[in-house]
């Protein structure tokens, strides 16, 4: 029997980094590239419109932004707002689309095209009345702002992400200090040193905290600059003597925890229990740099179709891959219901029979 392999989504023609998922618009964004150096590799961010085809979960490149010489190591998302963490910097991403009716031969000659580039993908045509209007998607990315984040004698931002109400963002890099940012000014509002080295990941609460992860093998909980807890690997891991572990990542709860490893592997765990319910060994055959799930809102439903869940992977091997976790079988609600009254029933006649005087 031959070994398990993941359904290759996209490839892409740099090396993967990054990935967000836009559930509102059905899109995936993958970022990467090759950096500066002259090696010919491009830089960029490839927005993909997610659709079902035949039952399938399938993408197609909507629109491509060139990034010049940085790559896009990683990315958040808020609403049509992406922050691109490149080299030592963040910069601010708007993407937009919107319908347009189609011109004529005489309309295109005499139009000149403006703004950032754009890729338009032709929709079906609409009827109404006696005539056919031909409609087009317009795709367009805008720079926003830009910042340097990190000032470490190898700057590099590693993650960014947004607090709730996406008004600020957090950064962090190789020089171990959290920086907090206005959006969209990228006024600088907050700065402290969160760890000894680098800092691995971050997030923002609802009730303004923030968790920071890093290389010094602690997890941090703060409240602005105020260290409100913390944990030691040492203390709170488990008892390996002379093993280097450390804290990862820090992320929201959610039903499944998704897994990438340097190897390439790919697994899907129930977050609560830490079941495995899905693996692929050496999907990608080199490291994993991130994974995304399809979220259950916006479209999400829509593009999952009869799966339970979708988890999408990215890595140094340009390729974008999409992991599909079935339906489980469970018995229906209405079902357990209608079982519980039969009980019931059953009970009651049961007594009834054995106790004629009961009712």
């Amino acid at each position: 029997m031959g070994r398990r392999r993941a359904p290759e989504l996209y490839r892409a023609p740099f090396p993967l980094y990054a990935l967000q998922v836009d559930p509102s618009a059905g899109l995936l964004i993958a970022a990467g590239g090759g950096g500066a150096a002259k090696t010919g590799i491009k830089n960029g961010v490839h927005f993909l419109q997610l659709e079902q085809i035949n039952g399938r979960l399938s993408a197609s490149l909507l629109h491509s932004h060139d990034t010049e010489t940085r790559a896009t190591m990683n990315l958040a998302l808020a609403g049509n707002i992406l922050a691109a963490g490149q080299d030592a910097h963040c910069q601010l991403l708007r993407f937009q689309t919107h319908q347009q009716k189609s011109k004529n031969k005489a309309e295109k000659a005499g139009s000149k095209e403006q703004g950032p580039r754009q890729r338009k993908r032709a929709a079906p045509a609409e009827k109404s009345g006696a005539e056919t209007h031909q409609e087009e998607v317009e795709f367009s990315v805008e720079n926003l702002q830009a910042v340097q984040t990190d000032f470490g004698p190898d700057p590099l931002q590693k993650v960014v992400c947004f607090n709730h109400d996406n008004t600020l963002l957090a950064t962090g890099g190789t020089d171990g200090y959290v920086r907090v940012w206005k959006v969209p000014t990228l006024e600088k509002v907050l700065e402290f040193r969160a760890h000894e080295g680098e800092i691995e990941d971050l997030a923002l609460g609802p009730d303004g905290k923030l968790v920071t992860v890093g290389w010094d093998l602690k997890a941090s909980v703060w409240q602005k600059d105020q260290l409100v807890t913390q944990l030691h690997w040492q203390e709170n891991g488990p008892a390996f003597s002379n093993t280097p572990y450390r804290y990862q990542a820090c992320s929201e709860s959610g039903t499944f925890l998704g897994l990438g490893t340097v190897t390439g592997s790919v697994a899907i765990y129930i977050a609560f229990s830490l079941q495995r319910l899905y693996y692929v060994k050496e999907a990608h055959g080199i490291v994993v740099t991130d994974v995304a799930f399809l979220p259950e809102k916006g479209r999400g439903p829509e593009l999952l179709g009869s799966q339970e869940t979708a988890l999408f992977s990215v890595a140094v091997d340009s390729r974008c891959q999409l992991h599909l976790l079935p339906s489980r079988r469970s018995v229906p609600v209405w079902l357990l219901l209608l079982l519980c009254v039969g009980l019931i029933v059953m009970t009651i006649l049961l007594l009834q029979r054995a106790f004629p005087a009961f009712l």
